[in-house]
């Protein structure tokens, strides 16, 4: 069974998880009115903070999410806080068909025209193709199977749902060529990571610091929606497809496909996954690959948990990796440390020197600590690695779709954005097994 964390849960989850008492205690200040605002209050109330729109300077919003995890409310709402802010004036609402924009995107349970007090319930006209907002900002509906009718059309803002399911690649060029208006237009993607080209150029882009496009991935797994959805939801249709390639896709959100050049496949981490370790830790380790900076446009800090069993094969525990500022991820990686019985911490100090290892003994002055600093390059340092996990010496304990995601999708060669997640776990990997690796001097070559 996997716990949500309770730092990705809503305010409102929160609030759900008190006593009757507390409940009634935080709610008794609120008016009749207040709460009727409180009960469509996204951001800061309903929203988790993955459904929240991003700040900064970004143009694509690509939110890959499992099944169940709330993409439409989420996309449906972004329409929402960008028209009623005034951000957008005229926006394009696209799906993969005219039913799926109709039946999910407007009319579903959380639909556009359902997150809407009934008193601020947009317009919907469908012989005209078009929702009509209270303050005059218009939205045009536009199926995918038809391109066509993406030409001459302009906007400030898109919303894309399900863009892995698009039958034609012509249909999202037609639309970017649309987003012409205003200072800054931008689009929201919502859609389950189906392999396809769409979705891998979207996340090469990402990954390319220097894409004229500047693209923000969001993951999310069905799992971090759970308050939400019924038991029986889980209990007889997400057990089934546990540990599944179908299930990582729909579940866990992680994108399959292979990218040449990359080191890793899906397949090969998928073919050496473990549900538990078959054996005890001789050594466990938490790595860190800090950020730099800790700004909504800043990387994360990579947080792997590793060990080394006693058949002398690695095992990744835990990713815990995420945009922290330098006090939150020291205390995230020493709870890590003393909750997995860890021996050491090891972090990579050339970008912070000293101050990585005394942000960590700030915390707490008596965790074993080790510096280690990247002498050689990243694929240089990350293929021995690489070579492990193809003679299935390295094994995933469970399910990591944000790590497998990039390990899957970097591109030694061309992507030269820092893959926070694989290097935490190449340095932790590194220091587990490198005495194995001394013993046996042939064992990063492939087998016969």
């Amino acid at each position: 069974m996997i716990e949500v964390d309770f730092d990705v849960m809503s305010p409102a989850e929160k609030l759900a998880l008190r006593s009757p008492t507390e409940q009634a205690k935080f709610l008794k200040d609120f008016s009749q009115q207040e709460l009727k605002v409180l009960a469509h209050q996204w951001r800061g109330f309903l929203a988790r903070p993955k459904q929240t729109m991003p700040t900064g300077d970004w143009t694509v919003w690509l939110i890959l999410a499992g099944r169940g995890f709330g993409k439409t409310r989420t996309g449906a709402e972004t329409v929402r806080e960008m028209e009623q802010t005034g951000q957008s004036r005229r926006m394009i609402l696209a799906g993969p068909t005219a039913a799926d924009i109709r039946d999910t995107m407007l009319t579903g349970e959380s639909g556009l025209l359902n997150i809407y007090p009934e008193s601020e319930r947009p317009k919907y006209e469908p012989s005209k193709r078009t929702i009509t907002f209270k303050n005059g900002a218009i939205a045009v509906l536009v199926s995918a199977d038809e391109p066509d009718r993406f030409r001459g059309l302009q906007c400030d803002f898109a919303w894309c749902d399900e863009l892995a399911s698009w039958r034609s690649a012509e249909a999202w060029d037609m639309l970017r060529f649309g987003m012409r208006l205003g200072n800054h237009p931008r689009c929201v993607i919502t859609t389950t990571p189906k392999s396809t080209p769409l979705i891998i150029d979207l996340v090469k882009e990402a990954r390319n610091p220097a894409s004229v496009t500047k693209v923000i991935i969001t993951t999310g797994s069905t799992y971090e929606n759970r308050s939400n959805l019924p038991t029986q939801f889980f209990q007889q249709t997400i057990s089934k497809y546990e540990g599944t390639r179908l299930g990582l896709q729909e579940i866990y959100a992680q994108v399959l496909e292979d990218v040449e050049g990359a080191l890793w496949s899906a397949k090969m981490i998928d073919e050496a996954r473990v549900k538990a370790m078959p054996c005890h830790a001789k050594r466990v380790v938490v790595a860190i690959d800090p950020a730099v900076t800790s700004g909504e446009q800043s990387d994360e800090t990579g947080i792997i948990v590793a060990a080394l069993g006693e058949d002398n094969h690695g095992y990744l525990l835990a990713d815990l990796s995420g945009k922290f500022t330098p006090n939150i991820w020291a205390r995230k990686a020493i709870r890590a440390y003393h909750s997995y019985h860890a021996d050491r911490i090891i972090a990579e100090v050339n970008n912070g020197g000293d101050l990585v290892g005394l942000n960590l003994r700030t915390v707490d002055a008596t965790i074993p600590f080790k510096a280690v600093s990247a002498s050689k390059g990243k694929r240089t340092r990350a293929e021995p690695i690489s070579a492990l996990y193809e003679q299935k010496r390295i094994h995933h304990v469970g399910v990591y779709p944000d790590l497998e995601t990039q390990l899957c999708v970097w591109d030694p060669i061309g992507d030269t954005k820092s893959p926070d997640r694989m290097d935490a776990m190449v340095w932790a990997m590194t220091e587990l097994m490198q005495q194995t690796r001394a013993r046996r001097d042939f064992s990063l070559l492939p087998p016969m």
